[in-house]
């Protein structure tokens, strides 16, 4: 099925950009409406008005990514290694104008000596384009979302 390569595409696509570390890429598969939410905890149905663990738009994605990039950060030094895994990805509802996908994921982190594993599901809502798919909704559901960190997310899941 042609839509569902596409996705699958789509979505290695983004893993491969985070990866890579090509953090504007990642932000331009946006739409300019675009959000990324990771909620706290499965139950929430908004990012609005509610606790989020993350919620930017493309503005604060941009400023996330400046202030990891910032020569001045010497807590970011040296930069970590990520490795995404993206699997199950089902089609959840398609029309002319946009694709709902879920799908699993891993992410292994390394940083300095320390290995950590973050996995849950995501939900996209992809909007058609000209140019191809453009993310209206990325949500980050992790498994261990409530887990204790010796250091909190730097980047994107």
């Amino acid at each position: 099925m042609k839509a569902q390569h596409d996705v699958e595409q789509f979505l290695y696509k983004q893993s491969e950009l985070l990866d890579t570390k090509r953090w504007q890429d990642w932000i331009d598969l946006f739409a300019p409406d675009g959000i990324y939410w990771m909620p706290p905890a499965p139950e929430y149905k908004t990012w609005e008005g509610q606790p989020a663990i993350f919620s930017e738009d493309k503005n604060l994605m941009t400023v996330r990514m400046n202030r990891v990039l910032h020569p001045d950060a010497w807590s970011q030094r040296p930069l970590w290694e990520t490795n995404h895994v993206v699997s199950n990805v089902t089609i959840q509802k398609a029309t002319a104008k946009e694709v709902i996908v879920k799908s699993r994921f891993h992410m292994m982190e390394l940083r300095r000596d320390d290995v950590r594993h973050f996995a849950g599901s995501y939900l996209h809502k992809l909007r058609k384009t000209k140019r191809g798919y453009a993310i209206e909704l990325q949500r980050v559901d992790m498994t261990n979302a409530q887990a204790a960190y010796d250091y909190v997310l730097q980047v994107w899941v």
